[in-house]
């Protein structure tokens, strides 16, 4: 049996071909844009994470002269890249006429608060994202002095009468979360003081995009290691603190709690001793410093709590003793120091009440530095663990 094939005529033919021809050669142009977009993508960097100072952070990049009168700046925006309102004065660190001394420990230049004098830095960041800034300041005069700091609807008073070194180079870091694209950053000086020439100083302000840890597997604990904390200012090697009373969800040192009325240091490997890793928290003041952590556990399943206690290195001697918590158990974690940077393992094992168990830690002690009988120190701690224990 045949079969009658279409007869397509020598043009129809013709035209066909084209059309096929001209298909797959559109086919293989669009498969070779498609591969040259998916390579551009892969290739494409990841977006930077925020972090370093801000725009004229150090406050480096002076005022026009006809901006400011002696030391008072004059307007409004007469602080480059910045935005203030009441007195504001440009200053230089070092003895000043009348006998004052203003401590810039972070460059030469720096800013003055008066009272309920601000300055205000608006940053472009990722809702919902944490953040720390973290930034130089110290007081001018005996009397009680605090530093407001506040990215709405966040603010927090820094208390500013403690010093925990004694060259003013005190560096601190506030948490925030992001609730928009766009926030303002404000510095104020909440107080009225007598004395105008008093009002707290700030002479750097840098910011970090903080990364929230999770617990894992191996450690119930979220950053245990303290790896993921603020930034540190280059000329700093005080290390960082941590004010008191910050709350986990905006904790400038992610996981943890600023449970106590004093702060808490976070210390770096560069310039100190650190058990592991790049960093460790160092409890300056005593019972008056301490740090929590809620972790997830299974009421009446034990549990092993394992840190590193030990010192920086920063001639900080003498019977130090870590008091650690977790559920109903205690841990008192004893350590003679001689300033030489040694560090221990200890542990303890504990049973869960409830589903929530709230891991505590602070030093018995109060401690000084061998060298400077101003600036506060104490007991080392990392490599915080928490794991379940089989029966």
């Amino acid at each position: 049996m045949s079969t009658t094939q279409p007869f397509i005529s020598p043009s129809k033919s013709h035209f066909f071909s084209l059309i096929v021809c001209k298909s797959l050669k559109m086919a293989e142009l669009l498969s070779i844009l498609f591969a040259f977009t998916l390579v551009s993508t892969c290739v494409l960097p990841a977006p930077t994470p925020l972090e370093g100072l801000l725009p004229n952070g150090n406050f480096e990049e002076p005022p026009k002269a006809t901006d400011v009168k002696q030391t008072v700046l004059l307007r409004k925006d007469a602080l480059p890249k910045w935005e203030i309102s009441g007195q504001v004065e440009y200053i230089q660190g070092g003895p000043q006429p009348g006998g004052m001394y203003f401590p810039v420990a972070n460059g030469i230049h720096a800013v003055k608060l008066g009272n309920d004098a601000t300055i205000s830095h608006t940053l472009a960041v990722k809702a919902g994202s944490l953040y720390a800034v973290t930034f130089g300041a110290s007081r001018t005069c005996a009397q009680q002095q605090v530093l407001r700091v506040s990215v709405p609807p966040q603010t927090g008073d820094l208390p500013l009468q403690t010093l925990y070194c004694s060259d003013g180079g005190d560096v601190y870091a506030y948490g925030f979360k992001a609730n928009s694209t766009s926030v303002r950053l404000t510095f104020q000086n909440p107080g009225v003081h007598e004395d105008p020439k008093c009002g707290p100083i700030i002479d750097a302000v840098a910011i970090k995009e903080l990364l929230p840890p999770r617990p894992t597997r191996l450690n119930l604990v979220k950053n245990g290691g303290f790896e993921e904390g603020p930034q540190g200012l280059s000329n700093s090697s005080n290390g960082v603190l941590l004010p008191p009373r910050q709350q986990d969800i905006t904790s400038p040192l992610p996981g943890w709690i600023i449970e106590s009325i004093k702060a808490v240091k976070l210390i770096d490997s560069k310039h100190f001793n650190v058990p592991s890793g790049m960093a460790a928290i160092e409890l300056i003041a005593g019972r008056e410093s301490a740090v929590a952590q809620i972790i997830r556990t299974v009421p009446n399943k034990l549990y092993m709590l394992t840190f590193a206690v030990g010192d920086g290195k920063n001639a900080c001697h003498g019977d130090m003793m870590v008091e650690a918590f977790a559920a109903k158990d205690t841990l008192k974690a004893g350590f003679k120091s001689e300033g030489k940077g040694k560090w221990k393992m200890v542990s303890m094992k504990f049973k869960a009440i409830s589903t929530r168990t709230r891991l505590s830690f602070y030093s018995s002690y109060y401690h000084t530095r061998v060298d400077d009988t101003v600036s506060l120190c104490g007991p080392v701690i990392d490599q915080v663990r928490v794991l379940s224990m089989r029966y």
